[in-house]
């Protein structure tokens, strides 16, 4: 499409909202666009409707079809109620459960779509003010609900907002239900096909009993009581980062039975412009700057922190030396595996029929720790609708152990179908007070877990590409390493390749062409070389970036060989970057 034909289409689809169907506000502000010489923002705005992605609908807040706003958040949510309408009309009532978070726009979002729903005649079931996106999942479960969506972006930065859309499982949707709400979604293309006038009979708030109910369920899934009344004092500072963790986490820490929770009284404040960091994001070390300094202070051992909607769990440890280091997502993953097996096995909760999961861009290391303790283990795909898939299908059958991926998010519990951070950081804290019986900090049982199973070390690099020109680059650099594919990296040859978006795979050992048993395609692509490293390439379902993941996999005999493992494996993965030429 050339440029001229792009600005024709764009005012054509601003156009449409310059009519009564849509407020006077909305309208002003596009007629401001429309009258603008640069087009930019138009274009921007307009060029594109919102899809859901890996984290469901996703953008920056604004006016335009992509952009989340009253209408964007209101076409979903009547395309929804459509589908929901459709799928269980054999229902005499269809019921859904609807939180949100700390940003802003959020709560506004959360009761447009209340009204919306309860004006399809769909009954439901408000949280009374933020909570954690786990409970929404778990709430969607324990009330018998047909779905459910929550307001949040997660960790974007604060222009974003986001809405995730869950099924009668509490997972988020997959196909054949994301794409039938898309379809739904889709056919709505004015303002006027949305009932905006909610039926308030239909809308009930809930709020402190679910909460309740909600922690005493995640008490059962404790394995070390015994440790945690040894070490109930144990100082933990924890941060939510502005975000929903602050109602919830807490409470989950002292009902698992931790008694010295050490606030950061600045992140404890809930604001959507979240005034104390960039982003808030548990990934970034900035992000976690504030709880480190708070533990420095008082000589804490343990530093947890939660995102906006408390679904990514960020963790810091001292180290041999006592300086505070940041665990990444791999890292804390590995912890909680190795943990959680290991303590089923000592409890003899070890049936035959226990699994866990993965994604496919996470360390290999879990995969090595689940085949030498005789447990199950599933790869999928980034997002955790694809875990909550696999504990779906194996309901009634097999035993859920746990689950995660390296961008920060697991669960220990099987009542709940997304990432937890509220049961993620009551079980780290259990985790270290458990070590600490053992005379271990978690930063050591990190290294015992590297001597038993292998040294490996993951580095996430992220190239930003906003906007549609970001979007033609990321697609550009996809369709380059697909049409170019590397035959060494790092100076280590390539034995094979898969690429999810055919489902297909090369075995340069074997010479052959493998299938890739997934329930769909995906936009990655993996390479796996002789000495054990793996290269992972995908675009973000949620953010304007091109994502690589990189592993690199070293020999240890003992505990004296990590530094000079850690040394080499920092050059190696400096080395992946200029083999990729990033």
């Amino acid at each position: 499409m050339g440029n001229n034909d792009l600005i024709d289409t764009v005012k054509n689809k601003a156009q449409v909202w310059l009519t009564k169907s849509y407020d006077e506000e909305t309208r002003a502000q596009v007629q401001t666009m429309l009258d603008n010489e640069d087009p930019t923002e138009l274009i921007e705005s307009f060029y594109k409707d919102l899809e859901f992605g890996t984290g469901g609908l996703r953008g920056i807040m604004g006016i335009g079809t992509n952009r989340m706003n009253k209408y964007t958040v209101g076409a979903a949510t009547q395309g929804l109620s459509n589908y929901l309408k459709k799928e269980f009309e054999h229902l005499d009532q269809i019921k859904v459960v609807i939180g949100h978070d700390c940003r802003n726009n959020s709560r506004k979002f959360a009761e447009i779509s209340a009204d919306i729903f309860s004006a399809n005649g769909i009954k439901v079931y408000l949280f009374d003010d933020l909570r954690p996106t786990p409970e929404v999942s778990y709430a969607i479960r324990e009330l018998g609900c047909q779905s459910g969506i929550i307001l949040t972006a997660s960790h974007n930065p604060k222009e974003y907002n986001g809405y995730k859309a869950y099924w009668d499982d509490g997972a988020q949707m997959i196909a054949p239900h994301d794409k039938n709400t898309i379809a739904e979604v889709n056919k709505i293309r004015n303002a006027s096909e949305i009932k905006f006038n909610g039926d308030k009979d239909l809308i009930k708030i809930i709020g402190k009993e679910l909460d309740e109910q909600y922690i005493q369920d995640l008490t059962t899934i404790s394995l070390s009581p015994e440790a945690i009344q040894r070490h109930h004092d144990m100082k933990i500072v924890y941060t939510p980062i502005h975000g929903t963790g602050v109602r919830l986490v807490p409470a989950a820490l002292k009902a698992f039975g931790f008694t010295n929770i050490i606030h950061v009284p600045e992140q404890d404040v809930v604001r959507g412009d979240f005034p104390t960091v960039i982003s808030p994001n548990p990934e970034e070390p900035a992000a976690l700057a504030l709880a480190v300094a708070k533990a420095k202070e008082t000589d804490a051992e343990l530093v947890l922190a939660s995102d906006p909607d408390a679904d990514r769990v960020g963790a810091a440890v001292k180290n041999e030396v006592g300086e505070w280091v940041l665990l990444n997502g791999n890292q804390t993953a590995l912890l909680f595996v190795y943990y959680l097996i290991t303590r089923w096995k000592q409890l003899r909760k070890i049936k035959g029929n226990e699994y866990i999961v993965k994604t496919i861009v996470s360390t290999e290391t879990i995969r090595t720790i689940a085949e030498q303790n005789g447990v199950e283990m599933y790869d999928v795909y980034t997002g955790f609708k694809w875990i909550a898939d696999i504990m779906k299908k194996n309901e009634g059958k097999k035993s859920f152990i746990g689950g995660g991926e390296e961008s920060y998010g697991f669960l220990c519990e099987d009542f709940v179908r997304d990432k937890d951070a509220v049961s993620a950081c009551a079980v780290l804290a259990e985790m270290a007070a458990w070590a600490k019986d053992q005379k271990l900090s978690l930063y050591q049982l990190l290294q015992q877990i590297y001597v038993q199973y292998g040294y490996s070390k993951e580095k996430g690099i992220s190239v930003v590409k906003k906007g549609k020109s970001g979007a033609e680059e990321i697609e550009a650099m996809m369709k380059h390493f697909r049409e170019n594919p590397l035959m060494e990296i790092a100076g280590s040859k390539v034995i094979q390749i898969h690429d999810y978006s055919s489902l297909k795979g090369y075995s340069f050992i074997d010479n052959e062409t493998l299938s890739l048993d997934m329930p769909t395609t995906s936009n990655v692509l993996q390479y796996f070389t002789e000495d054990k490293t793996k290269v992972s390439i995908r675009p973000s379902g949620t953010e304007p970036k091109i994502k690589f993941y990189c592993e690199v996999h070293l020999p240890i005999k003992g505990l004296e060989d990590i530094p000079q493992a850690e040394t080499k494996a920092k050059e190696k993965i400096e080395q992946i970057k200029e083999s990729l030429g990033i």
